[in-house]
């Protein structure tokens, strides 16, 4: 479908359902936003979630998968010469314009996606590994902060790409389980021989030294929160107050692994909806501790 064929509103609508339908955590966040910096978020979220469900989509071939990330890449092209062709292409053109959104990160979250394409990833090096998180989650903070309203700053880069990995390497150890099922290990090949744990996502659950290996990736995810916090001592917190919603829940399920025991990865775990509503509101109304609120 081309931009002639579909006009901003329509566009607008269509990104917003997407969020609503994936019902991400994220969601409650970018609900927090005036209008046009909530459609923008909506706008990235759906740029996201399309390219990630090519990349996951298991009912058609690695080429066929590259194929819908190389037109996602053309699109990226034409986007920002102005023309785009793809409904959330048209629902990004205003926040690309408006907000100074960065062609780059753009590009970094397909490559990311095409990391994913090319797989199933099992057992990355770490350098991999967090190549790997910075495409797919650092390139949302990079791209979210302007739609925040945050200045563009080196703390700011800080606390987006600190807080991205932060993210990430939490839903990984998260779901271990849920990742190995379907031949995915994204746990690093440099900690699992450390430890003398498996390389083979049937093999990893249970399994001797896993608890070790998430153990020591847990505390890497803890000193990324504890960097995207210090970053956040140089920003105006009620700026990046949808970024600190994720970060809180976030937060809570890296909490409950270690207080759960490194030794039941892989089993199911969640956080209430009352958990999430409580973490709303308590950066809804003060600032994070250790911050200059």
């Amino acid at each position: 479908m081309t931009a002639a064929a579909i006009d901003m509103k329509e566009a607008q609508r269509r990104a917003e359902e997407t969020v609503k339908r994936s019902g991400t955590s994220f969601a409650a966040g970018m609900a927090i936003l005036p209008k046009k910096r909530r459609e923008a978020m909506h706008a990235v979220y759906a740029f996201c979630r399309e390219v990630d469900d090519i990349a996951d989509d298991d009912g058609i071939s690695r080429a066929e998968r590259k194929k819908g990330l190389a037109e996602w890449r053309a699109e990226i092209d034409r986007l920002f010469e102005g023309r785009p062709q793809f409904p959330t292409g048209v629902a990004l053109l205003g926040p690309v314009s408006e907000f100074g959104l960065e062609k780059r990160e753009f590009e970094l979250m397909i490559e990311g996606m095409e990391m994913d394409a090319d797989g199933p990833i099992v057992a990355p090096s770490m350098e991999t590994l967090l190549a790997y998180t910075r495409r797919v989650a650092g390139a949302v903070g990079m791209l979210s902060m302007p739609c925040f309203g945050a200045k563009k700053s080196e703390a700011a880069d800080r606390f987006a790409l600190s807080l991205g990995d932060a993210l990430q390497l939490t839903n990984i150890l998260r779901d271990v389980g849920e990742d190995a099922a379907i031949g995915r290990l994204y746990l690093p090949a440099d900690l699992l021989e450390k430890h003398g744990a498996p390389k083979l996502p049937s093999d990893i659950v249970g399994a001797h030294g896993l608890a070790d290996v998430t153990r020591e990736l847990g505390a890497i995810a803890k000193q990324k929160f504890a960097g995207a916090r210090a970053a956040l001592c140089e920003l105006d917190w009620r700026t990046v107050r949808p970024a600190l919603l994720m970060m809180g829940v976030y937060e809570a399920y890296l909490k409950k692994l270690e207080a759960r025991g490194w030794d039941r990865i892989g089993e199911p775990l969640s956080i209430s909806k009352l958990e999430k509503g409580a973490i709303a509101l308590r950066y809804a109304l003060a600032p994070p501790l250790g911050t200059n609120g």
